[in-house]
């Protein structure tokens, strides 16, 4: 399968840390959305990061930087919606998301939703990890999305829908599991961000 494109999740408002960019969080020397990078860059034809305010904060990277086109910080749908936007200008046909405050997820994951999207016209898949109590939990920051259906969730959007897994399920999305819940650990408050330094 052709490569994706990688759209690397940065537009939240970060709450339970303050307000900021949690992407920009030091663990033991280096940002989280470094450690992003790393892991997602060598799965994918090329990154940008889906960020809004003023892009210059995030110069370094050398990565486009691509604001929501929803206004009113609609959810990591609307940084989906802006990183579909984006490929498809490049000419891209799908393109994977991973958040910028989850700097441990695995080092195969595109392969691995691609492998879940196999035969389906518009390749669309969450990365989920197996629960004892609640079953398979969905990840809906770690995903495959196809640009062909970039103006239904457009219109999902304006349209008010929010929900991650409402609109993947509406189009049959699959599955794609992973054996460790924890390789998702993202981070939302300061005791997650010293949890990550002790990981990291």
């Amino acid at each position: 399968m052709t490569p994706p494109l990688g759209i690397i999740l940065a537009g939240g408002l970060a709450t339970r840390m303050g307000g900021g960019d949690k992407g920009l969080l030091d663990i033991n020397g280096r940002r989280l959305i470094d450690h992003v990078i790393d892991r997602l860059g060598p799965q994918v034809a090329g990154l940008a990061l889906n960020a809004n305010g003023d892009p210059a904060r995030f110069a370094d990277l050398a990565l486009p930087v691509i604001p929501d086109s929803i206004d009113g910080y609609a959810g990591p749908l609307a940084g989906v919606l802006a990183g579909l936007d984006w490929a498809a200008e490049q000419g891209a046909d799908t393109i994977v998301t991973a958040a910028a405050d989850t700097p441990f997820f695995p080092c195969d994951l595109v392969p691995r939703l691609q492998l879940a999207t196999e035969g389906m016209t518009h390749p669309l898949a969450l990365a989920g990890t197996p629960h004892a109590e609640r079953g398979t939990i969905r990840h809906p920051t770690f995903g495959l999305w196809p640009v062909a259906l970039r103006e239904d969730l457009r219109a999902a959007l304006q349209d008010g829908l929010r929900k991650v897994v409402l609109w993947t399920d509406r189009h049959h999305g699959r599955l794609a599991e992973f054996p460790d819940d924890a390789a998702f650990f993202n981070v939302n408050t300061l005791d997650d961000l010293a949890q990550a330094e002790a990981l990291a």
